[in-house]
């Protein structure tokens, strides 16, 4: 000993009070006994744990949370199992960059080598982390308690900086037991909490104004980058100054309010005819914040969303990798979108201080949007039943005020609200697209509601996804979280039955027997949402819908709503390379079911 003090502290109870210096809520996981020392000292401290009845729960729930509160959530996990069934959540926060804090516990480090309870070590000892390793940015093996400090430290900085995203620290159970004296984590009291984010120079601001000055059809094109840089006030004020119409990624759903006058849409396989065909016309791309991905841009096809090389491309990103990585980039720079945005908008005024109004464009974005909606007006108020996708959004968006938070899972729930449901307050649409898992919603929605709990959340989801985590009532009911979970129920994996349908003419192993008009020929949903104490409703005719959501919101009760919902495919203008692997020279896409 070199005469320290031991301060009585166990590394469990040094990291609960790092958490609480850094202003951690919640702390969303599962127990095991690797890591109920955590979970004791967790006990005595403000901090919130949300236990759930399955990881996979905890991870998307804390991808939520990040997503809402634009800090690293936190997850507690147990070892092996625990590990894997969170690994899809945090797997899905990972390919959508998500700040997320995983700390995770191991077997003893005494035992390494003798094949312990549950330790994964059919090809090396000790190298749990590794499971972790393809989708996480870092994972830590911590194998020694004076190191715990410095490793927290780093992780936190490393998931919020750059481009955000999970990270693991994995914790031998006995080093979370083990006493230590507090000198390593008073070295970093006075460390700073962020890091100050790279922007753009003057000169390099310039250039891009000047060359989106004189472009003929220039398109700004933005991702969820703009989202993850809280940089919406930032971007309108560019985009209304220069006049820019804008696209959106599926992840930057919500960058603007899809009512502002230059918000053209979602691009790609889902988007619509405006958005694709002005993409393909335009002579400049001012991409911010976005990274090409293969749906939005209609596997990279020439002819359906963007016709590159052709177009010329100006790509901000914080992330250097993915500038040039799908198409030649003519001006790439390295910043936060935020600080980019500042500086762009700055050096615009001064450079052009009368702005560009674009009256032509605004005018055919005007005119489309009001034929766009006139063409979904029969399906809007369709008294079909099972109900039509197109109704169950309209009523959807009719009975939910201008703030409220959507979880969407995948099919039209995703696609669907992507293209024809409007976000009318930046950042309240939490979808999964890069991962796009199912079974996000409903988890999500937990830590959505955690994060804002003043606000009104719903969860969008099919049948399919609910079906997956179903658990997550439990939770809500628990803590009481008014939370919806709106069931779009066509009894089936709808999209994937769909494609199955229109190219091999059958839908076997993607539908579910019986009929979603009939709850009990499936499981009953509300009957499930009432075990777990929550308010259940089987919705049995169109019109008793909206009146539905309208009393589940005032109610301020878990509810979940079965909503029979007829099997169509969601439009599409854009393609989609599947389909040319299914049915080569055909032009064959989704059909109903």
């Amino acid at each position: 000993m070199d005469g320290t003090q031991v301060d009585g502290k166990t590394v469990a109870e040094h990291i609960v009070d790092f958490l609480e210096r850094r202003e951690v809520k919640h702390v969303f996981g599962l127990c095991g006994h690797t890591n109920i020392s955590v979970l004791a000292a967790l006990a005595e401290s403000p901090i919130e744990f949300v236990t759930v009845r399955h990881e996979q729960i905890a991870s998307h729930a804390a991808d939520a949370y990040a997503r809402v509160t634009g800090k690293a959530s936190v997850v507690l996990s147990h070892l092996s199992p625990g590990l894997t069934n969170c690994a899809t959540g945090v797997a899905n926060a990972a390919l959508d960059c998500i700040p997320m804090v995983v700390i995770a516990g191991d077997i003893p480090t005494h035992y390494y080598g003798k094949h312990p309870h549950q330790e994964v070590n059919l090809h090396a000892d000790a190298q749990q982390y590794e499971i972790y390793r393809p989708f996480v940015k870092r994972a830590w093996r911590v194998d020694r308690a004076d190191l715990m400090a410095e490793i927290l430290e780093k992780a936190f900085h490393l998931a919020e900086s750059g481009q955000p995203g999970p990270v693991l620290v994995n914790v031998p159970m006995d080093i979370f037991s083990e006493v230590i004296p507090s000198d390593s984590f008073d070295r970093i009291l006075d460390n700073t909490r962020a890091l100050v984010k790279p922007s753009i120079d003057d000169e390099t601001a310039r250039q891009i104004v000047e060359r989106l000055a004189k472009a003929e059809k220039p398109v700004a094109y933005v991702g969820g980058g703009i989202l993850l840089a809280q940089a919406s006030e930032e971007l309108r004020e560019f985009v209304d100054h220069m006049g820019l119409p804008v696209a959106h990624s599926l992840m930057g759903k919500g960058a603007l309010r899809d009512d502002h006058p230059l918000v053209m849409g979602m691009t790609g396989f889902w988007g619509t005819e405006l958005v694709n065909q002005s993409c393909l016309n335009a002579d400049y791309i001012f991409a911010v914040g976005t990274r090409f991905k293969e749906a939005d841009c209609s596997s990279w096809y020439p002819g359906y969303t963007f016709n590159i090389p052709g177009s010329k491309v100006i790509h901000i990103d914080i992330e250097p990798q993915e500038i040039g990585r799908n198409y030649p980039t003519e001006i790439g720079v390295v910043a936060d979108a935020k600080a980019a945005l500042r500086v762009l908008t700055r050096v615009a005024k001064e450079m052009y201080p009368d702005g560009f109004p674009r009256t032509q464009k605004r005018e055919e974005i005007a005119a489309f949007r009001i034929a766009f909606k006139a063409s979904n007006v029969e399906m809007q108020t369709s008294a079909a039943f099972p109900l039509m996708p197109e109704r169950i959004l309209a009523d959807t968006r009719n009975a939910l005020p201008d703030d409220a938070i959507i979880t969407t899972d995948v099919g039209w729930n995703k696609n669907g609200v992507g293209q024809q449901f409007d976000i009318l307050t930046p950042g309240s649409v939490l979808t999964p697209g890069g991962f796009a898992t199912m079974g996000f919603g409903p988890p999500g929605a937990l830590g959505a509601k955690l994060a804002a709990p003043e606000r009104v959340v719903i969860s969008l989801v099919g049948d399919g996804g609910f079906g997956q985590n179903p658990a997550a009532l439990a939770t809500a009911v628990e803590l009481d979280l008014g939370i919806i979970w709106l069931v779009m129920n066509n009894n089936a994996f709808g999209t994937i039955a769909g494609l199955q349908k229109a190219h091999y003419g059958l839908t076997y192993g993607t539908t579910f027997p019986g009929s979603a008009a009939e709850p009990t020929n499936g499981p009953d949903y509300a009957a499930i949402a009432q075990a777990y104490g929550a308010v259940g409703r089987n919705i049995t005719s169109a019109e008793e819908l909206l009146p539905a959501l309208q009393e589940a919101i005032a109610s301020g009760k878990p509810t979940v709503l079965n909503v029979p919902m007829i099997n169509n495919p969601t439009p599409t203008t854009g393609h989609w390379n599947i389909l040319d692997i299914y049915s080569p020279d055909k032009d064959v896409s989704h059909v109903a079911t």
